[in-house]
């Protein structure tokens, strides 16, 4: 094995590809869709979030695991681990690359066979033609908002419902102790992206309460923050351009229907748009909430979740 071997001459974009593919053929995170676009920044290479749409296109869901299925990660690991996923999707790889090993990822994926063919499926027969993430764009969200379709039941794949507003993680936290959610609605919840956080916190908690509530498969939930691995529904995140900068989802009011496609890749406020543009004259951005130190300078410099949420001076 070479003796200077860094992370920078490991990626390529063939590499970063190979990764959102495993992502996508196991249902993965949405903050795959932040974390890679940062790391291909960092190294220099172009990767927005059609790549992650486009794969996905292309890349059968074969694994499925908690919440969104039973099976967790020891039964991967009982599957042969990432080295029989790479086996199964081997004909979708870039399979000449270099591992840390000394191996290709070629050897790699021949060194290990699926040993559980009802935790990895193959890609003859797989959970779904398409991979675990879905990148939605339209009025709402013209620079992208992300979703874990793989986690969505197929009644909520389209859905239109009117919006219940709030202006951060604990107001909906708030009215869901009091029980006011009803099946049906579309909660949107802002001022939680890169900038308006700051930071993009997970909203983990609020995607549990309704999971609890037992109407994790009847309420839509859209934010410019973000949502953790661990969340199931129709969990629609990193809405870009958030509130914060100016973003559509900051003129959401009360009761306005807003249109979900995941197949057709929609997201749309259904406003007239005159009614949007009076909206907009009265527009100003929530009070920051950090006024001094790191976070307000990182509040300045950061980009949106399309672009990795990675700084710029």
């Amino acid at each position: 094995m070479e003796q200077n071997l860094t992370a920078r001459r490991m990626l390529s974009r063939e590499s970063l590809e190979n990764a959102i593919r495993v992502v996508l053929a196991l249902g993965g995170s949405t903050n795959a869709t932040l974390h890679i676009p940062a790391i291909a920044q960092e190294a220099g290479i172009p990767l927005g979030l059609d790549v992650f749409d486009d794969l996905s296109r292309q890349t059968p869901l074969i694994g499925k695991f908690r919440p969104a299925s039973p099976y967790t990660v020891i039964d991967l690991d009982e599957a042969g681990g990432i080295p029989a996923v790479l086996n199964v999707l081997a004909p979708l790889l870039h399979l000449d690359l270099p591992t840390v090993t000394g191996e290709t990822i070629r050897e790699r994926a021949a060194s290990t066979e699926n040993l559980r063919p009802e935790v990895l499926h193959s890609l003859e027969a797989p959970l779904a033609p398409e991979g675990g993430l879905a990148i939605l764009r339209g009025n709402l969200a013209p620079d992208g908002a992300v979703v874990r379709q793989s986690g969505v039941v197929a009644g909520m794949l389209r859905h239109t419902g009117p919006a219940r507003v709030f202006e951060c993680e604990e107001d909906l936290e708030n009215s869901i102790e009091t029980k006011t959610i009803k099946p049906g609605d579309v909660l949107v919840i802002r001022n939680e992206g890169p900038r308006g956080g700051p930071g993009m916190r997970e909203l983990s908690i609020p995607a549990a309460i309704l999971t609890g509530m037992g109407l994790n498969d009847s309420v839509a939930m859209i934010t410019d923050g973000r949502f953790s691995g661990a969340t199931r529904g129709p969990c629609i995140g990193h809405v870009a351009p958030e509130a914060f900068a100016g973003g559509l989802i900051g003129l959401v009011k009360d009761g306005d229907r807003i249109e979900i496609d995941i197949p057709k890749r929609r997201l749309d406020l259904m406003v007239p748009k005159e009614e949007l543009a009076r909206r907009r004259v009265n527009w100003q951005p929530r009070t920051p909430a950090i006024r001094s130190g790191f976070l307000e300078l990182y509040s300045r410099i950061v980009t949106q979740a399309n672009q990795g949420a990675v700084l710029k001076a």
